[in-house]
Parts: structure tokens; sequence; C-alpha cells
């Protein structure tokens, strides 16, 4: 039986807010199974040997930074952050864009989705996606907070997707770089997405929209993951690619809120998602069961990864990229937190991987450091990973952990961030992930071992009463003596053969650092005044 009908009255009102007049046929909040059963009837994607629906994206096999656009629209225009982040398009070729887009549509059959971002009911936003293809609406119901079905009937957007994967758009028509297109109108709360398969994209637009929003209401959105302790106990943890921010959150101990993107308020922290969007090339079951049996079940997408004719998954083939990713609902977790919610953190944790061998494995923030560290976003690529590197570690500097998606200055997100640390009194942990002993190529990665015991020292309040040394270079406060870790590896200078040359390369990343933050420095030059020691001496 052809489960593609075609839209009748009042069906119509799935379209509702598009600017759509119809389509050649709408399927409307389809749940997983009648999505993956569409997918394959259509050629989109096949099942792995254990039920994953597994798809390729084509030539985007990640975001397409350089082909993001904010529309440039005077009831906005002054409060985004304008420059290589968000280029400006104007509302002319958004209006030729989106035109375009929506004549491309009306010709199809599309696949809605009506969703959720935000677990807080008070700062939800209500989002209507409407796209070509039955996988890439699977993916954005994996992603985005499910509401129940009586919600549906009175379901209106606040903001709408129009995706259209597979359509490549003029550039010289509608102003744009190239034929694909990721462009956002906050005044017209609407998002266009043409010319790539990549799901993130989806994903990303609605992290972008949030992140403009919530500060306006004094909510401060993150870039980050979220966990809860056995006594209620909330932390979070703030991570660039390749430093284990979903790793280390992913604690059999804890209940995890989320893997991505919350937000602080006054009343606690809440995800913005109902799902996990996790990488997976080398990923081990016995270093991350839950994120591997999550990636092993019907109802997964998975990108981009390798299948053999049998249906047999290559978790540690990146033949097509090394950005593979399952997408799965967060309660295909056992110890997800169901409300997506949690108090106010006790503890804030920024991971870095520190490829230059200089930052202690751990070290405690004041308040002052956690805003450098937050607005810094420091983490070092490592040679030889990718083309241009050469033979030294590239020190990586993101503002607050995810400058792609910040429309608003950094600043905006910086000052939020130091207000919820004095009011609501949480302890910020550095925890470097990276190398000790040396550099890449020389020091060794500290081990994932030391690391969880170092943070469940430091999140069970373990370190309370631990003497701490303030180091020269960046003026941490680093402990003594943390059970089940050697001392030695707390001082990273102890670690190094030369004590000259730790020396030298503490002061070149010293350099970096206040070479990054000098942009910020006059907007909290009174905050940095104030403190005891300068944050990198």
């Amino acid at each position: 039986m052809n489960m593609i009908t075609r839209t009748r009255e009042p069906d119509a009102a799935v379209l509702a807010g598009t600017g759509l007049a119809g389509a050649l046929a709408v399927q409307a909040n389809l749940h997983a199974a009648p999505l993956v059963a569409l997918a394959l009837q259509r050629g989109e994607g096949r099942l792995s040997g254990d039920g994953a629906l597994v798809v390729r994206t084509g030539t985007h096999t990640g975001r397409s930074a350089q082909d993001k656009f904010i529309v440039d629209e005077p009831e906005t225009r002054s409060d985004i952050w304008w420059g290589n982040v968000n280029q400006k398009l104007s509302p002319t070729n958004f209006a030729v864009l989106s035109d375009h887009v929506r004549g491309y549509l009306q010709g199809q059959v599309l696949f809605t989705q009506d969703l959720y971002a935000g677990a807080a009911p008070e700062h939800r936003l209500r989002v209507r996606l409407v796209t070509t293809n039955a996988w890439h609406a699977l993916f954005a119901r994996n992603m985005f907070i499910r509401p129940p079905a009586d919600e549906l009937e009175t379901f209106a957007p606040d903001y709408v997707i129009l995706h259209a994967p597979d359509l490549a758009v003029d550039p010289d028509r509608c102003g744009l770089r190239s034929a694909t297109a990721v462009a956002l109108s906050f005044a017209q709360k609407l998002i266009v997405i043409s010319g790539t398969q990549y799901a993130g994209e989806i994903k990303k637009a609605i992290f972008t929209v949030m992140n403009w929003l919530l500060p306006a209401k004094g909510v401060l959105p993150m870039h980050c993951s979220a966990n809860i302790g056995p006594a209620g106990d909330t932390a979070l943890f703030f991570g660039l690619s390749g430093t284990g921010k979903t790793t280390l959150s992913s604690d059999a101990e804890r209940r995890l809120i989320g893997d991505d993107e919350h937000a602080w308020s006054p009343d606690g922290v809440f995800n913005f998602e109902g799902g996990c969007y996790a990488k997976v090339i080398n990923l081990r079951q016995e270093a991350e069961p839950e994120i591997w049996a999550a990636s092993h079940r019907f109802g997964t997408v998975l990108e981009n990864v390798p299948v053999d004719p049998d249906g047999g998954i290559d978790l540690d083939d990146d033949s097509l990229t090394p950005n593979t990713r399952a997408c799965y609902p967060l309660d295909f977790i056992a110890n997800a937190e169901p409300s997506g919610q949690g108090a106010a953190p006790r503890d804030v944790v920024m991971l870095t991987a520190d490829a230059f061998g200089v930052m202690p494995p751990l070290a405690r923030l004041t308040p002052t450091q956690a805003m450098v560290h937050f607005l810094s976003g420091y983490t070092a690529r490592v040679a030889g990973t990718e083309k241009g590197l050469g033979k030294e570690p590239s020190a990586t500097f993101s503002a607050c952990f995810g400058a792609p998606f910040l429309p608003r200055p950094p600043e905006v997100y910086g000052r939020l961030l130091m207000r919820y640390l004095s009011e609501q009194k949480a302890q910020v942990w550095l925890v470097n992930t990276g190398w000790t002993g040396g550099p890449y190529g020389v020091g060794k990665r500290i081990s994932i071992a030391h690391t969880r015991t170092l943070l469940r020292a430091a999140l069970s309040g373990g370190l309370d009463q631990v003497a701490f040394r303030v180091e020269p270079y960046f003026g941490l406060h680093v402990p003594l003596h943390v059970p089940g870790v050697p001392d030695g590896l707390l001082d990273p200078s102890q670690t190094w053969p030369s004590a000259k040359a730790y020396a030298a390369q503490a002061r070149h990343l010293a350099r970096l650092f206040e070479e990054n933050f000098s942009r910020f420095a006059g907007a909290f030059a009174a905050e940095l005044g104030a403190q005891e020691k300068p944050v990198h001496a």
C-alpha cells in the first residue's frame, strides 16, 4: 500500500505560517516507523543490521559555515554580531531566495514536523519544519522535543524552516556565495535551508535562533552538555570538538539532561533538545556503551557511516567523512533525565584538549577567569590532522565555545555568565583532556581514567578541603593532591623532561591567550583590573 496521500482540507492547516499555498502531498507529524518506511520506499537510505536508518549526505558532510547568512533587517540590525560568523543578506535577496524555495517546495511531496525547542515551557520555541525528505523529518523528530498529540491540534509555529536539501539555487540571483544557502530572518521568523543534505544545519539553525531570543529575556543560552548527580547537583560541560564533552557528561552515575545545547535561567538549567547528535567515528562499546547502544537500534539515523551489503556498519571507517553521526531520541539513553531540566548548576566544567601540553589536568577558576576562558573557548588542533597545520599544534579559540552560532556579540553571553556565576555561586573547573609531558608528538594524552577520577572528585565536593597552589602562567588554582591520581600529573611542569622547555611553551600559549582576548579586554576592563592576579602572567 502506498503511504503517500494527497493533501485534503483541513490538512492544509499543516502548512499554516509557511507561506506555501499547497504541495503535491503532505505527510504531517509522522512517527518514526512510517518515516523509516517511507525513507526506504523512496530510496533515501537503507537499514543497518540492527535497524538504524543509514543515510549519506553527499557533498556536504558538515556545516557550510561560509554559506550561512542573517538577513540585514532594520528591526534587528544593531544587535547582531556582524562579520565572518554572521554574514549579511539583504531583505531583497532573501525574498528572492525564499520565494524560489517556496516555488520549488510546492511541486514536491512534503514532510512536516511540529516540534518544540526548549524543555522549559516558559522559554519554549514552537518550530515547524517543512522538508522534502522523510529521513530529514525523522532527524528533526529525533532531535527536538515532540509535543503530545493534544498540543498538536492547536500548534502554531513561532519559527518556520523551509528545507530544500536537493535544490541548488542560483547564487548570483540570490546574492549568495554558492548554490547552498542557510539563511535566517529574525524579523520574519523564517529559516531557509537549501542545497545541503547535512542535517546538522537544521539543528544548529534553531540553536542560533535560541541564542538570539533568550539573552533578551535575561537567559543564558549555552553550547554545553549537562547532567545531574545523585544528590540532585547539576553540572555543565563546555568544550569544543574532541575535548570530551559528550564522553565525560555520559556517566552511569549521573542522569543526562542533554549532550549539546542548554540554557541557564533563574529557575535552573534546561535542554533545548529532545535528542542527541553524537559523533561516532571510532566509537567503542566499552568506552561509551550508551551511545553505542543507541547507534545500533531502530529509530536512529546514522549519517555517512559506511555499511556493507549485509547491513554491518563500520564505525572506524572515515572514508566518507570523519564527521560520522548518530541522531537518536534522548530516551534511547537509559539514564536520561526525562524532564530535560535540572537545578541551577553547582559546578561548571570547561574542557580543553591542550596539545601544547602545558595546561594542568584540573584547575579551579575564579569568576573572572571563568569569564575569560568562556569568552576564549580554547582548545588546540593537532598537527597532521588538518592541511596546513605544519608540525606544531594550532591554538583554536571559539568564543563561548560556540562562536558559529552566536548572533549577538560574545560579550552579551559573557556578561550573562558572570551574572549567573555570581548569583548562583557555581564553582568553575578547567579540565585539560589533552597532553602532558610535552606537546603532541612528544608527550602523551592524559588518560580518560585519570580525567574521570579528577572530575568525580570535583563534582562530589571531594576537593573542598584540599590545598591548592597558584601556577605562575595563567593564575590557575591547581590541587596539590587528588586521591587516585599521581601528584606529579597535577603539575604539568613536573611531567616535562625540561623545565626550561615547559616554561617557554607555557609563555607561548599565554601570549596566544592574551592576543585572542585583547578584543574583549576593553569591555571587561573593570573585572580584569579588580582580580588579584593577571589571568595570564
